[in-house]
């Protein structure tokens, strides 16, 4: 395999989608990529059951992207070899009249992982600066007060409320999350072809909605707001990451090192140390048990 730098995908200057590539070659085969992600997810299970253990810090993974880029096939292959204990996956629809009652946050607030926990959102707190923005009207929907109009939600709100996700995200970070964000970088080429296939293969059809194509005629009008969204809220604490994603098993494995290998940067996450009194009376304990 190609070394590569997993900081390479990482947002940390102002990024411009169109000079950025949705492919990326590893220099093997798929095979062999395939072989790769094996390694490193049974890797991250074995460092998620310490995660568990220790229960200092809990892990968010974000993933975003266009439709079909692949969010709900990577989260199945990048966390196969987790402890379903350990893990719990939310994939966030449209806001029920429920959620609508309450701030747009927190829906995803309550869904935070407990320390000791991975929390996997497939389609994220973002969508509230991208669907929404797409479309400015759903925000009334929200009934929030002195946005009486589409034409309240202009641009100081979407500033107000990107100041509002990174506080969210500094204040969860602050108190112990350790947060993944990834934006699944997909071509508009690649996107049709895997809408094409959903529509050739039978077992696929049931993904495919003909609200997909309307939202393909907004493409740039996404990968717009995509952009603002990766340069204003791209923060130390929590780093947006660009995953080149027109090819599945590349990203699968980026996403699974860069997490991986973040995770093994903390020289604080460990098993926990018995009592003293305990460890002492190890031996005791085991003849108890082998005198029964």
């Amino acid at each position: 395999m190609k070394h590569f730098d997993t900081n390479t995908f990482k947002v940390t200057e102002t990024v411009k989608l169109s000079e950025v590539s949705t492919k990326f070659d590893l220099g093997e085969s798929k095979k062999e990529t395939k072989k790769e992600l094996e390694d490193v997810r049974e890797k991250l299970g074995e460092l998620q059951d310490t995660l568990y253990a220790h229960g200092k810090y809990g892990v968010l993974v974000c993933l975003q992207g266009m439709d079909t880029a692949g969010k709900d096939s990577l989260i199945r292959e990048v966390f196969k070899d987790f402890n379903t204990r350990g893990i719990v996956v939310h994939s966030f629809k449209v806001p029920t009249e429920l959620e609508l009652k309450h701030d747009y946050l927190w829906r995803h607030y309550i869904a935070l992982p407990a320390r000791g926990k991975f929390s996997v959102f497939n389609r994220t707190h973002y969508e509230n600066v991208l669907v929404t923005r797409v479309h400015p009207y759903y925000i009334m929907g929200e009934n929030i007060p002195n946005v009486n109009a589409v034409d309240d939600v202009n641009d100081a709100f979407w500033a107000k409320r990107f100041e509002q996700i990174n506080n969210f995200e500094k204040h969860i970070s602050d108190n112990g999350t350790i947060i993944f964000k990834f934006f699944l970088n997909i071509s508009k080429e690649e996107q049709k072809n895997r809408l094409l296939r959903r529509l050739e293969l039978k077992e696929k059809n049931w993904k495919f909605s003909p609200g997909d194509l309307k939202e393909r005629k907004l493409w740039d009008k996404y990968q717009e707001c995509y952009e603002d969204a990766l340069n204003r809220t791209s923060k130390p604490h929590a780093p947006w990451f660009t995953i080149p994603a027109d090819d599945k098993p590349t990203a699968r494995y980026i996403v699974a090192k860069i997490i991986y290998d973040t995770l093994k940067g903390y020289d604080d996450i460990d098993e926990p140390e018995l009592d003293d009194d305990i460890k002492a009376n190890l031996d005791s304990y085991k003849k108890e048990l082998e005198s029964e």
